[in-house]
């Protein structure tokens, strides 16, 4: 559980540290870009989510390589074992949509809950620099 613990710790310290970088430079360039406002923010959204879906493809590619160890669980349900099924699985369990259909077993679960716990922060945290570049923008 030891390893474990340290393979999250790992994935969800890289999750926030990417989602930083990208909110970062796009506040820098959201200020420079002589594009209307409109476009800003429609930029800015669309930036966002490509640095979801990158932390997704993370969390994915972290189910897959535990899953092939053979070492801490397996995905269980509709599944054939493939990485797009980690995919699906990391995008439902980010987003805490969790249709039910794969579900995780042994120390994964551990991985699926701290991916749903990230995944909503990371999300309020790109609401509300979205909601303070739409008042800025929209405030002028």
């Amino acid at each position: 559980m030891f390893i474990v613990s340290i393979i999250i710790t790992v994935v969800v310290a890289t999750s926030v540290l990417i989602h930083y970088e990208f909110l970062a430079r796009m506040s820098s360039y959201l200020l420079v870009w002589s594009f209307s406002p409109r476009y800003r923010i429609v930029t800015g959204v669309l930036v966002a989510l490509v640095a979801h879906a990158i932390e997704i493809w993370l969390f994915a590619f972290t189910y897959y390589a535990m899953i092939q160890t053979g070492l801490w669980g397996s995905l269980q349900g509709h599944v054939d074992g493939s990485f797009l099924d980690c995919v699906y699985f990391s995008f439902t369990s980010y987003t805490t949509l969790g249709f039910g259909d794969i579900y995780p077993t042994a120390e994964l679960r551990f991985l699926t809950g701290v991916e749903s716990l990230t995944g909503l922060v990371l999300i309020t945290w790109t609401a509300s620099f979205l909601y303070l570049a739409m008042g800025k923008e929209w405030g002028k």
